[in-house]
This record gives structure tokens, sequence and C-alpha cells, in this order.
């Protein structure tokens, strides 16, 4: 009969970590750099003000680091104690080597278990879901989530329907066991028939996307996906401190917001000063809403990652 290791009831999170570069590029300067747009007409279709990017000699792998080490030191862990590292990409500039294993050599974890997740901008809900259950499982102790994204290289600054969107950042957080579980079920999914929606056609492309289609979507098709993973978690709307959904776009956050109806949750708006990076965007929203004191240590808050695939996912978690 073959063993299995044993888990624990479930998990939690110890702290959240991000990065985002120096350089901050505003809606005037895209104008002024010759994009068919003006700073009026970006805030009025995504709510976008400024976007971090990163200089060219400052890789994704950096930004990864950055933002794991920060949540590693916040956690009260060591290096020695993590063994899982997952980070959830879309813009590796290579697909061989896997980030998370350059990620975790670089930040002193030795020997770890380390692979990447590309559910796009949904990657950190999805790999924190696989986080959680891989200790519940028993297969991990500790694991080191990073949602890491450099946009840049990958769009083309004179299409205006992506340029003013992406931009990039890092988010992390360090996840453990628990006794009483304070990370909830997952509910995820995808819709493969529109996947064409938000892509990169080929090696030598840049990102596309139908922004219509996906705005369409994500106002129309996530609401249910939020309320449910509520539901499963046992916690009503009313009950959430925040609600943290990927930072998309100013219109669909309040839109989806709206439909939730969680009158005592805080809702992310990192959009307007971050941008959108994709599976950066949810950890890094949190780990600024507790830096600035928004949110109180063992609240509720609800995340939904969404993007490219289509892909989406969503659970409660309780705040460190």
């Amino acid at each position: 009969m073959i063993r299995l290791s044993e888990g624990r009831n479930g998990a939690r999170i110890l702290a959240f970590g991000h990065y985002q570069p120096d350089n901050v590029v505003t809606n005037d300067d895209l104008a002024a750099r010759g994009v068919d747009t003006n700073d009026a007409w970006i805030r009025s279709r995504v709510g976008i003000v400024e976007r971090r990017i990163a200089l060219e000699d400052e890789s994704m792998l950096d930004l990864a680091v950055a933002a794991g080490g920060k949540a590693l030191a916040a956690s009260g862990l060591t290096a020695a104690d993590i063994d899982l590292v997952i980070v959830a990409t879309c813009t590796a500039e290579t697909q061989v080597p896997n980030a998370s294993a350059t990620v975790a050599f670089r930040l002193g974890i030795q020997a770890p278990g380390a692979f990447d997740v590309n559910a796009a901008c949904a990657g950190f809900a999805y790999a924190l879901s696989t986080a959680s259950d891989a200790i519940r499982a028993g297969s991990a102790k500790n694991v080191l989530v990073v949602g890491a994204e450099k946009f840049s290289p990958w769009i083309d600054w004179t299409d205006r329907t992506t340029c003013i969107i992406f931009a990039d950042g890092a988010g992390a957080a360090v996840v453990t066991g628990a006794d009483v579980p304070q990370v909830g079920p997952v509910v995820w999914g995808s819709d493969g028939e529109n996947a064409d929606k938000i892509m990169v056609q080929d090696r030598n492309s840049f990102l596309s996307q139908d922004g219509q289609a996906v705005f369409r979507w994500a106002t129309t098709a996530l609401h249910p996906v939020a309320l449910e993973a509520c539901r499963r978690a046992g916690i009503d709307p009313s009950e959430l401190a925040a609600f943290v959904p990927h930072q998309a776009n100013l219109r669909i956050i309040r839109g989806i917001a709206k439909k939730l109806n969680a009158p005592n949750a805080v809702i992310a708006e990192d959009i307007v000063n971050a941008g959108n990076t994709s599976a950066a965007s949810i950890p890094m929203a949190l780990s600024r809403m507790i830096e600035r004191g928004d949110v109180k240590s063992g609240e509720p808050a609800l995340i939904i990652g969404f993007g490219a695939g289509l892909t989406y996912a969503a659970q409660v978690i309780q705040i460190p």
C-alpha cells in the first residue's frame, strides 16, 4: 500500500510583499511619445493616471526576486523554511528555464519544488490555490507564491489599445499551514472559445486584445464567480472587509463590485497608479492596502483574477 504525506487542515497567508520599478510613465508622457491619445481619454476609458515601466536592464526575474524577498522578510520565516516556490507570469522572456527555480536560487532557497503558472491575469489566484492545496495534501509546508510581469517588451508602444493599459511590477505572498483554514476554496474556470480575445500571435508579435469583448465578458460573467467563492467559503459579501479584483480596468472593477454588493468592503483600485500588471496586480494591490492600513489583520477579503485564456479564479482569504 502506498503511503501519503500528512497534510494540514488548511492554509494561511503569513505576509505579502510587492515591488514596482522606479520609472513612472504618465498619460501625458504617452501622448508626448506620439500615441494617439490624451490624459482625459485614458482616464475615461480605463481609469489609469500613471503606470510603472521597468528599465531595459531590469528583468521580470528582478521584479519577482524583489517582491518575493520582501514577502519572505515580512513572514518571519527564513529561506530555509520554504520548500515550494511558484511564480505566476505570462511575460517570461524564455520558456526554458522556468522563472521559479531562478527566483528561489537568488533568494537563497535551497532545492525547493519550483514551477511556473501561466494563467495570465488570473495567475496569482491559480498559484495561491495550488499552494494551499499542496499544503493541505502534505506536499509542501511553506510556499512562496509570486506574481511578476514585465509587459513592456511585449507591448507595441504605438498601439493605444494596449500601451495605455499594461505595466510592470510584482507581488508575492508566503503561505503556510493552518489548523483553521484562512484560504478559502477556489472557484475557477475558463472560456477557451474566446482565447483569441487576448493573445500574442507568435514569437515575433506583440500582445493584442479585443478590449470591448473582454469588457463585456468581465462585466457580465464574473460577478457570479465572485459570489460563488463567497458562498463556498461561508462568507456573506456584507462581511467582506476588502474586494481585490485583478486590476484590469477601473470601469470593470467598479462594475463587478457593484454587482457583488459588499457595502463594507474597501475596493482595490490600484489600477489608477499602477496600471494593469496581470498576475502581479492582486498581490501588489493587497500588499499596498496592508501597507497603507486600509485593511486589518484577520479580516476577510475576496480576490478574483481574470484575463487571457480566457481564465478566471476567485477565493476568499484572511488578511495576514
